[in-house]
């Protein structure tokens, strides 16, 4: 019997995420031998434009209990308000090819992460459309070649964004959260895409809840993945904080994951243990998740069929 697996998803949000964390991360894979999914923010960085999520529920108690500022950078915080925002893609596309060319797995996470954060859950099929098609063509001109996987940002996605999935060419897909590997259905069609959900919390959702801090994190973390799920699981951090200040939690956690007994790779190792003819059919649904503001995209709980 092999051993279970973790999927380590990257998500690259900004351009300081980029340059600064992704080359981290790179550094610290390579060092344990350990695989990894990045996925891309490939367009302009809006990431000031968030200040108008102070009105969304949850939304300033997460800001408190995870230091944005000290995290993403003031700099960054002031890109398209006070400052203009870079293209992500054209500053930065050595940086991206670079870890493809180290190795690791690399596909699409966005074309503009805040614009799509905020508005897809609403947006018509035009809108979805442009959006998806300008990271994916953006990705082959950085990397001369089609992307194969898609994180969504912030897990928000719609049907027609669900449908282009299958469209654009991707072969497996970790646009929302659950608990194993299914083939999404949206309105009673079968978009014939794995997706890969994550599976476990992410560090920024669980430190200042129920005593929580980054001293004590990993090792709450590790309470989570003491039994092991057939399937496996996924697990999504982020450039601007595993890469840079929780860097040494994370080193933690993969130090603590290992002592488990799993093993540790990116999304396309999960996905090649994947036999479409038997993954099972699961609806898409809008719900909470703890520790996160907003509602994000979730598996359905029972399962199309049975």
């Amino acid at each position: 019997m092999s051993a279970p697996q973790i999927a380590l998803k990257v998500d690259v949000d900004t351009l300081r995420g980029t340059l600064e964390g992704v080359p981290r991360l790179v550094e610290l894979f390579r060092q344990r031998q350990i695989d990894a999914t990045f996925l891309f923010s490939l367009g302009p960085d809006h990431t000031g434009w968030a200040i108008r999520r102070v009105f969304r529920r949850g939304f300033l108690g997460k800001v408190k209990r995870t230091s944005v500022i000290e995290h993403y950078g003031l700099k960054t915080l002031l890109y398209g308000t006070l400052l203009p925002s870079p293209d992500i893609g054209r500053r930065a596309g050595d940086a991206m090819r670079q870890v493809r060319d180290a190795g690791f797995e690399t596909g699409i996470h966005c074309w503009d992460h805040v614009l799509w954060q905020d508005h897809v859950a609403k947006a018509d099929v035009e809108w979805t459309t442009r959006q998806m098609r300008q990271a994916v063509d953006r990705y082959v001109e950085i990397f001369g070649e089609p992307a194969t996987v898609h994180g969504a940002a912030g897990w928000q996605m719609n049907a027609h964004a669900l449908r282009l999935t299958g469209e654009l060419g991707f072969d497996w897909c970790s646009d929302a959260r659950g608990t194993h590997p299914f083939l999404p259905v949206v309105a009673g069609e079968t978009v014939r895409v794995p997706q890969l959900p994550t599976t476990l919390p992410t560090l920024d959702e669980l430190i200042g809840m129920n005593g929580i801090t980054p001293e004590n994190v990993a090792e709450r973390m590790l309470k989570f993945t003491e039994h092991s799920p057939v399937a496996g699981h996924v697990f999504t951090l982020h450039a601007e904080l595993e890469g840079m200040k929780f860097l040494s939690i994370f080193g933690q956690l993969l130090s603590g994951w290992r002592d488990q007994g799993y093993r540790l790779g990116a999304l396309r190792t999960l996905a090649g243990a994947i036999d479409l003819n038997v993954l099972p059919q699961y609806e898409i649904v809008n719900g909470a998740v703890p520790g996160r503001s907003g509602t994000l995209l979730i598996q359905g709980d029972r399962e199309i069929g049975r």
